[in-house]
This record gives C-alpha cells, structure tokens and sequence, in this order.
C-alpha cells in the first residue's frame, strides 16, 4: 500500500539522485559546494519556519542532538565531496551506501524495535545488487587512498544522521529540526571551510545556478520528504530504501553524461530494488526446515 511516508520518500530519493550529477560538473569545490548546499536551504527554510512561528528552542537535549544531526550530515556530504573528487563517483556512492549496515548496526544496539529477519535479508540482497550494479571489475579496482577513508566515513556520518534524526523528529517539528541542523551544518561548513582556505566566490554563473539546484532540491525539498518518511517510518527501511538513488543516478548519468547502461547493471538494479521491497514485507520470511518422519513404534 502506498502511504504518504513512502510517498514522502520516493520524492526524497529522487531529489537526492540529482545530487552525483551536479557534483560530477565539478563547477565548484567539495567542501564550499556542501557549505553553500545547507546555507542556500537554510536561507529558504528559516524566513517560513520564522513567519510560521515554527522555530522554536526545545530541550536541551533534543536541541543538542538536533545540532549534532547537523554537523554529521554536513560532514557527511562535504567528505563524500571529497571523495567523488580524490576517487571515482562510482567508488565514493557505493562506499557511503553501505550506511544501512551501519544504520541496522545501530538500530540493534540503541534503537527499538530491533532490526527484523526480512530487514537482514534484504539488506544482503541489496547489498549483492549494488556490487551487481556497479560492476565486479570495481572491486579489483579500489584504491585504499584518502577517497576509499572519506568515502566510508560519509556512510558512517549518514547512518548517524539518519539514527539521531529519528529520535529528534519524535519530540519536535521536522522544519524545527531541519531549521536547527542547517544552521548547525552552515557554522560549522562555513568556519571549516575558511579554515582551510576554501574559495567562497568567484564561480560561474552555471556554478552558482548548480549551488542554488543543491540548496534547494537536493537539500531542502529532499530532506523535508525523507525527514517526514523517518518520522513515520523504521530508522532501518528508510536507509536501505536510500540505495534506490544509485539506481536513479545511473539513469540520469546514462540520459545526461552519455554513461553507459550494460545488461549487468539492470540486473544489479533489479535485484538493488527486490532486496528493498523484502525489507517492506511485514511477515517475517521463514526458511522452511525439512523434518523427519516419525516411524510409527514396532
């Protein structure tokens, strides 16, 4: 059945599909293109959540985590920047989309309910149709370089996002929380990236026209849609779900880079998308045990 969570979230996940395609047009560094990404969203968001009223101090606590959210997902999206730019697109996409690993790591440990059998083996699926997808040769490929590290830090950094953001949105708005974590991410990208002498101008118009597509798309409407599907949904579903964007991603390289679609790469999404919808099946998949006959007494 399709709910508005899972429609929230279709949305989300193609939004966020854009995302690879613009980094790929490398208009602007990694660590300013994600700093401009939180700052342009939070320019939209904080004016409606200010006229709405809906900005407002919660908890400590829930106020803390909320800034935390902030600063991992910022880190999140500047080193896997990094990581497109020191490795490959293909390499830095599939390390960061192990995050639902992570997220099932850490849903067993610190969240209820506890991941299921179907979550298990739909994430193994998944995960074979994702190696499908993005080819065996890669693997004979990778480069244990600082591409390989930030690329698999930016999945650790999602899957904490993702596993603090569920505990946040079941105690506040989710424009109070999208507003609280932009502007967290937006101090903290910005002090760094002056730190480390990032350019803050001086792009092209096309470069500045790719920013505000970022902000606006990839970041806000993006994450307002997965930020409602985590409120209503388990942490677990909605990270998994998250690796249908190496499908969509592959589509638009295909329609815009000229990148090429094989026959493998289908059926990788294919099986991707079967290991997904495993993880939606409520009855937990049972594994059928042959027993032997009882001999009737002599």
């Amino acid at each position: 059945m399709i709910t508005k969570p899972r429609i929230a979230l279709i949305i989300g996940i193609i939004c966020i599909s854009i995302f690879p395609i613009l980094v790929k047009l490398n208009y602007t560094p990694g660590l300013i293109s994600a700093f401009y990404r939180m700052t342009i969203a939070l320019g939209i968001i904080l004016p409606y959540a200010l006229f709405t009223k809906q900005l407002k101090t919660p908890e400590l606590k829930t106020f803390l985590l909320a800034v935390l959210c902030g600063i991992c997902f910022g880190s999140d999206v500047a080193v896997w920047n990094i990581a497109i730019q020191e490795s490959t697109a293909t390499q830095a996409s599939f390390l960061t989309n192990l995050s639902p690993v992570w997220v099932g790591i850490g849903t067993f440990f610190f969240l209820k309910p506890k991941p299921s059998i179907n979550f298990w083996i739909g994430t193994i699926i998944a995960l074979l149709g994702m190696i499908t997808l993005v080819g065996f040769k890669f693997f004979a490929q990778l480069s244990f370089d600082i591409g390989f590290s930030f690329g698999l830090l930016s999945g650790v950094f999602y899957a904490i996002y993702i596993l603090i953001s569920k505990e946040v949105l079941a105690k506040i708005s989710i424009v109070n929380f999208m507003t609280i974590s932009l502007i967290s991410s937006s101090i903290f990208l910005g002090i760094l990236s002056y730190a480390l002498g990032e350019p803050f101008n001086g792009f092209s118009n096309i470069g500045w026209f790719v920013l505000f597509i970022q902000g606006l798309v990839c970041q806000l409407l993006a994450w307002l849609s997965i930020s409602y599907s985590t409120q209503h949904m388990r942490a677990t579903r909605v990270s998994l779900s998250l690796l249908a964007q190496a499908i969509l991603a592959t589509i638009l390289a295909w329609v815009f880079l000229n990148e090429i679609i094989t026959p493998q790469m289908i059926f990788g999404g294919i099986v991707l998308l079967l290991g997904i919808r495993l993880t939606f099946y409520d009855k937990p998949l049972a594994i059928p045990v042959r027993t032997k006959a009882k001999l009737p007494p002599l």
